[in-house]
């Protein structure tokens, strides 16, 4: 199979501007571009503000914001280790709107044992707020690194606990 080029457009939003990352019809990569674990596009990748796969992320991504949609139905690739795979598959399955701890989310992978690696493996979510690592939270319910920094982790919450509210009584 031959590696497809990967393409980026930017993309505008209430948190910031973000680094959209694709590899032909899949979305690998959603970034903040100041945050911890910044990423500017390489020479290599190609501008594309007209692929579909970022038409459906900006639309999805514009809904979400503005408290219209609570999941994302994107065709996702991120890349990592089977480990990483298995932690951020299970940080899709917390609802809109909740958050879990480090430990619950290692439960939940079949690892109580492994918080530490877990929260690695958060942290290196490639695919910020469509795979929800944000939602994943301390022990102790203090807001723990994110790479979009923390106070964009609150906002995110707060968007989603104000927005989760409604949801629920509609």
């Amino acid at each position: 199979a031959r590696k497809a080029t990967l393409d980026y457009p930017y993309h505008d939003s209430p948190v910031g501007q973000l680094l959209l990352v694709g590899e032909g019809d899949a979305l690998v990569g959603l970034y903040f571009p100041g945050g911890k674990h910044a990423l500017a596009p390489t020479p290599a990748w190609q501008r594309d503000d007209n692929a579909p796969i970022f038409a459906q992320t900006r639309r999805q991504l514009d809904a979400y914001f503005a408290g219209q949609r609570q999941q994302f139905d994107l065709k996702l690739a991120p890349q990592g280790t089977d480990f990483q795979q298995r932690v951020w598959q299970q940080l899709r399955l917390i609802p809109f709107g909740e958050t879990i701890s480090y430990g619950e989310l290692a439960k939940r992978i079949g690892d109580p044992k492994s918080s530490r690696a877990v929260g690695a493996a958060n942290g290196k979510n490639p695919i910020s707020i469509i795979v929800p690592c944000h939602r994943v939270i301390g022990a102790d319910g203090q807001l723990t690194g994110f790479g979009g920094g923390i106070e964009t982790k609150r906002t995110l919450l707060e968007h989603e606990q104000q927005y989760a509210t409604l949801f629920a009584t509609t």
